[in-house]
């Protein structure tokens, strides 16, 4: 439970990342560095980074910063296929 609350956590962080790096761009402002974007994606952000990029069409042609982020995704998603594989939901006691 308290590790479904942390992803959520981090997917809601990662989405206000997004946006507040793009109005920090449209203005001109200090920027969250990249690598702190995609570090967010990484782990367990994935979908609030993802959904944040499409939603507020910041970062979408930028590459390589583009696919590093669908390389997070796909880490992600694996690492959910695993979590929820039945052989570690039976040694996890799940």
């Amino acid at each position: 439970m308290t590790l479904m609350l942390a992803i959520l956590g981090v997917n809601v962080i990662a989405f206000l990342a997004f946006g507040w790096d793009k109005r920090c761009a449209e203005r001109r402002m200090r920027r969250i560095p990249e690598n702190t974007l995609l570090g967010l994606a990484l782990f367990g952000g994935a979908a609030g980074a993802l959904v944040g990029q499409q939603l507020f069409r910041h970062k979408t042609r930028k590459q390589p910063f583009a696919a590093l982020l669908w390389c997070a995704v796909a880490i992600n998603v694996a690492a959910l296929a695993i979590w929820l594989s039945p052989d570690m939901r039976v040694q996890f006691g799940f």
